[in-house]
């Protein structure tokens, strides 16, 4: 079959004025979108309301997870889930790690910190068994063509579907979050009266969004049949909905900490964190935050129509957003499309494993993984808690333990020592301290953040220099990474004072209970931008000197132009909360059941033919049209489609009869 046939088949008539017959004479799935229009409408189409009892937010991080909950009755009430039990030395813990430890016939046994320790306490031969992953989550990220089937390694090389481990994970917080609140209210307390926020990045594109969904229908957080039940929050929103109720004892203003008596704004800043780490940690007995239910005091400040933007600095991902605040209410509206990239603080981690394997060999390196899994996990854990140690103004240097089977397992493999290795390596700065440690310099630990902060400085100027981006009042610095001085001083550095900095206290939990508030109230974001272009190749009648002779098909005796993009949506458009896309459609034939329309995207804003270059075919709608069988001639399925929300959703009516067509986008299956 020749390109333009095939192009055709998925062809869709696209001119209201057209007769009503051609759909029929092209084939298969021969569709008239009639008239294609923008309404504006309230949401409740989409979503009936459903009343919970309590929100639980799960914030299932690259390299840290937790859940935090709030009863609707006391909604600003926020409770951060129990402590867990483990823990490092150096790292407050109100997060558990993102680790999951499955045994050797591949069921679930453990997450966070009690999946670390089982799996560093197993003996070495057994422990090659297990299947213990960790830093998973970027995989939905970075995987291009991701779908319901791709898998993960664990540390042992061996591979499991990633959609399993992600429903295990979210099983075992379904389970912690329903027994904590079952012993909050004396009795078993029913799955059915939760609503589930999973907060995701904002640069995430929609399969790795539907994948959430998916794992979380498969992990029976929440059924198919009553998909309501669970939002997908995107974490910089979360945070900047949280950064509104601040109080000034919430937060560090770099800023304001100017140069007095000799000191510089950098020590001060310092000194600032850790007494906020102070306050936090008094305050961490209590577990529970009480939230404004009016606007924060760093709002007071705030005028309508002022603008600020979230970088939301997490382990894998730095997502930047920019957000304008609508007054009375504290609406909120964003201005850009969300933007940034895989610059999280595993990077630094990544340098660090490139450091050793400059020291000690690339082949040392990958062996020991395999080899020694357990201690290649104890060595990670040493270095976070000195990558947190890291700071501008430091000068002693920083100790890095080294397992003991680290150095006994290099002497065996190279015939020498450690300590020789490191003489020998020319690598300067990091050198063997008699302790049996690494001892790396200031400026050797500071090396290793350099990528991963360029990237970020470097983001943040280009969306600084974008029009929509001028006159910001504050930049709100928040996730795990944002505690980290380094990062604060090259983002100060690189401002110079354009804006506010601020920083909330437990800058790990912002996002978590911004997810709470979302969940309580999902409205508060009006107005979105849509990160992508996306639309469906359909047919117009061909105008000479308009449309390129090559896309011309003659169909009974009518010329068309194949591969047109009808366009729903452009990339960083405006849309509003509850707007809707509308676009008619009609079966080819009267006996067919299933409309399948594929769907396209692009980054780019103007599109005008499926077939140019970075146009990709992105996912499905399907239009379910069986039992809709009508007397009248042409049966007309109207569509809407809303992008208004953090996930795309569709419905459909057939008009002649006014029943509902069961309508779905898939993004996931290829």
């Amino acid at each position: 079959m020749s390109e333009k046939q095939a192009a055709t088949t998925e062809d869709i008539i696209s001119d209201a004025m057209a007769n009503p017959s051609p759909a029929k004479s092209i084939g298969d799935p021969g569709i008239t979108p009639l008239s294609p229009s923008h309404i504006q409408n309230d949401t409740d189409q989409m979503q009936t309301q459903q009343s919970f009892v309590v929100v639980v937010a799960i914030d299932f991080g690259t390299t840290s997870s937790g859940y935090a909950y709030a009863f609707t009755k006391e909604p600003e009430c926020i409770h951060t889930m129990r402590r867990w039990e483990g823990g490092d030395p150096g790292v407050s813990n109100q997060k558990t790690p993102t680790t999951i430890l499955l045994t050797p016939d591949r069921k679930f046994h453990s997450f966070g910190y009690a999946a670390r320790d089982f799996y560093h306490d197993l003996d070495p031969s057994e422990s090659k068994q297990w299947l213990y992953l960790e830093k998973f989550k970027m995989k939905l990220h970075t995987t291009a063509n991701l779908s319901i089937d791709t898998d993960l390694h664990a540390a042992n090389g061996k591979r499991v579907k990633a959609l399993d481990i992600f429903a295990y994970a979210l099983a075992f917080f379904k389970e912690q979050a329903l027994k904590e609140l079952s012993d909050q209210t004396g009795g078993d307390f029913d799955n059915n009266d939760v609503r589930w926020v999973i907060t995701v990045p904002a640069i995430w594109k929609m399969p790795a969004k539907q994948f959430m969904r998916e794992a979380a229908y498969k992990s029976g957080l929440v059924s198919r049949e009553n998909p309501e039940q669970l939002i997908i929050s995107l974490e910089p929103e979360a945070a900047s909905i949280y950064c509104r109720k601040l109080r000034l004892h919430q937060m560090v203003d770099l800023a304001s900490h100017t140069t007095q008596n000799g000191i510089s704004p950098t020590e001060n800043a310092g000194g600032a964190m850790v007494q906020a780490k102070e306050h936090v940690r008094r305050n961490r007995q209590s577990r529970t935050f009480l939230v404004e239910n009016v606007i924060g005091e760093l709002w007071s400040e705030l005028e309508e129509g002022d603008r600020y933007v979230v970088v939301d600095c997490g382990g894998g991902t730095v997502d930047l957003t920019v957000h304008q605040i609508r007054l009375p209410e504290g609406h909120l509206k964003e201005l850009y499309k969300a933007s940034g990239g895989p610059y999280g603080s595993i990077g630094i981690d990544y340098e660090f494993e490139k450091l050793l394997c400059k020291i000690f060999g690339q082949d040392f390196i990958d062996q020991f993984k395999i080899r020694r899994p357990a201690a290649w996990v104890d060595l990670m854990i040493a270095f976070e808690s000195r990558k947190r140690a890291a700071a501008p103004e430091r000068t002693n240097p920083l100790n890095i333990n080294l397992p003991f089977s680290f150095i006994d397992y290099y002497k065996k493999f190279r015939g020498h020592s450690v300590e020789h290795a490191l003489r020998k390596s020319n690598v300067d700065f990091v050198k063997w301290s008699s302790q049996g440690m690494l001892r790396m310099s200031p400026e050797a630990m500071n090396t290793l953040f350099k990528p991963t902060i360029d990237h970020i400085i470097q983001h943040l100027t280009e969306l600084f220099e974008k029009p929509e981006v001028n006159d910001i009042k504050f930049l709100f610095l928040v996730g795990g990474f944002a505690e980290s001085p380094l990062l604060q001083q090259a983002v100060q550095k690189m401002l110079q004072g354009r804006s506010r900095i601020i920083i909330p206290h437990d800058v790990g939990l912002t996002i978590l209970k911004g997810a709470v508030l979302f969940g309580l109230d999902p409205s508060v974001i009006k107005v979105r931008r849509s990160p992508l272009t996306y639309g469906v190749g359909v047919l117009n009648r061909f105008v000479e000197g308009k449309h390129p002779p090559e896309k011309l098909l003659v169909k009974d005796g009518t010329r068309w132009c194949t591969d047109v993009f009808d366009t729903f949506i452009a990339a960083d458009q405006s849309v509003a909360l509850g707007e809707m896309v509308k676009r008619s459609y009609t079966p080819a034939k009267p006996s067919q059941q299933v409309i399948v329309i594929h769907v396209y995207c692009s980054e780019k804003e103007k599109v005008g033919f499926i077939s140019e270059s970075g146009v990709k075919k992105c996912g499905t709608l399907r239009l379910d049209v069986s039992g809709t069988e009508s007397t009248s001639p042409r049966r007309e399925i109207q569509t809407l489609m809303q992008f208004g929300d953090t996930e795309i959703r569709a419905m459909a009516v057939d008009v002649s009869t006014g029943r509902t067509v069961k309508a779905s986008i898939d993004f996931l299956s290829h």
